[in-house]
């Protein structure tokens, strides 16, 4: 299969909540493939699904649903914080963060409102970080002549290890670290890894509220995580892996290419040559498979114009750099990706140089066959632990 699933296809194979809209039915499966991880509630999620059946495409109608159900799990945090019950507020605040934030997904532009509505996303998972008793969390900055990047750190457990291995990661052109934080990293960490979970250029905090656009030196975040790494006492600096998820299969071959101190690197879903995968798509805007409006572009570049746009992914090409990529390498695939093709998947596959390295293509008769196997997380969350388990384990 040389090209994208169709992205508005129905199938039997995953779940679809909206058949036709290829953009809210992947937001759900993102939604409901985090409840593992304390991302969400199946029932929340179905509640707030039926009141959007009659309202398919109207992205204001779900950034409104999804502020009013983050706003009723934030409110039971407060009551059940006030009350001395500290797991139960530390369990909503965490949910109460994620839902705001898929509801600022479909919001453009990123006008005041929603600005306001992000600010208390994070301020929800600050507050979950400080109440929950595991794992353990630090809210850090990442110093660097870019500025200082946003960042937390999560403490590694069941391990004797002085130095634990840590895995860095970063989200791609929509997600954040908080989000990050929800795909696999509370199993990451009872496996004996730390998890440093940054927003980089052009991701959540960063861009809205530090003006740090995309830019295809990515590497520069990359760099800036292993500095501050460096600096702490519980790392074990030898047994650091790169992670970034969707974009992030340029963003991590990058920093593993231009930083040696990396020791693996996944990418979490095949990037080729970004700025042909837009130009694409804005040739069919309207049949495209997008994770977020197509302003988002814009915006996260900081452009005025597609044309604009695309001239700044110019640089964001992984054949520049992926025949510097000599660590153990993982590299994920959904055979149903409608976002990115196979035949870039094997393309960036095969001019990495690592002498050790793994594609890992899931189908639809497994699970896991769509983009970053949002369609089956917990089985890519248990692959890519193994994986590194096999690699860093002592």
């Amino acid at each position: 299969m040389n090209a994208p699933h169709n992205p508005n296809a129905r199938s039997d194979s995953h779940f679809q909540y909206f058949p036709g809209n290829y953009r809210w039915s992947a937001e759900m499966m993102v939604m409901l493939s985090t409840a593992p991880y304390g991302g969400s509630e199946v029932s929340e999620v179905m509640r707030v699904g039926s009141t959007l059946l009659d309202k398919v495409g109207d992205d204001d109608a779900w950034f409104e649903a999804w502020v009013k159900a983050a706003d009723l799990r934030l409110a039971t945090a407060q009551t059940a914080q006030a009350k001395q019950h500290d797991i139960t507020a530390a369990l909503n605040y965490l949910r109460a963060c994620f839902y705001y934030q898929i509801g600022d997904h479909a919001r453009q532009p990123k006008d005041d409102v929603a600005m306001a509505v992000y600010k208390k996303s994070i301020e929800c998972f600050h507050k979950f970080a400080a109440l929950t008793d595991r794992p353990k969390i630090e809210v850090v900055e990442l110093p660097s002549q870019a500025g200082a990047f946003p960042a937390y750190f999560v403490h590694a457990e069941n391990t004797n290890d002085k130095r634990a291995p840590c895995v860095v990661r970063f989200g791609g052109f929509d997600t954040q670290k908080e989000i990050q934080y929800l795909r696999g990293v509370p199993d990451l960490v009872r496996r004996g890894f730390s998890c440093l979970l940054v927003d980089g250029p052009g991701q959540g905090e960063a861009i809205r509220f530090r003006n740090m656009h995309m830019r295809y030196d990515f590497d520069v975040a990359g760099s800036a995580a292993l500095d501050y790494l460096q600096t702490r006492d519980d790392v074990d600096m030898k047994r650091v892996a790169i992670l970034a998820m969707s974009l992030g299969g340029y963003y991590a071959p990058r920093c593993a290419a231009m930083d040696a101190r990396y020791s693996a690197c996944i990418a979490w879903g095949p990037i080729w040559d970004y700025h042909a995968t837009w130009a694409k798509r804005i040739q069919a805007l309207k049949e495209a498979a997008l994770p977020v409006p197509a302003e988002h572009l814009l915006w996260a570049t900081g452009t005025d114009s597609y044309e604009a746009a695309l001239a700044k992914l110019e640089g964001f090409k992984s054949g520049d750099i992926a025949h510097k990529v000599t660590v153990p390498f993982l590299l994920f695939h959904g055979e149903q990706d409608a976002q990115v093709s196979t035949a870039d998947a094997e393309k960036l596959f095969a001019a990495i140089a690592s002498k050790d390295k793994t594609m890992r293509v899931f189908t639809a008769q497994e699970g896991g066959a769509q983009h970053c196997q949002r369609d089956y997380l917990s089985l890519a969350c248990d692959t890519l632990a193994d994986w590194l388990e096999d690699r860093f384990k002592k």
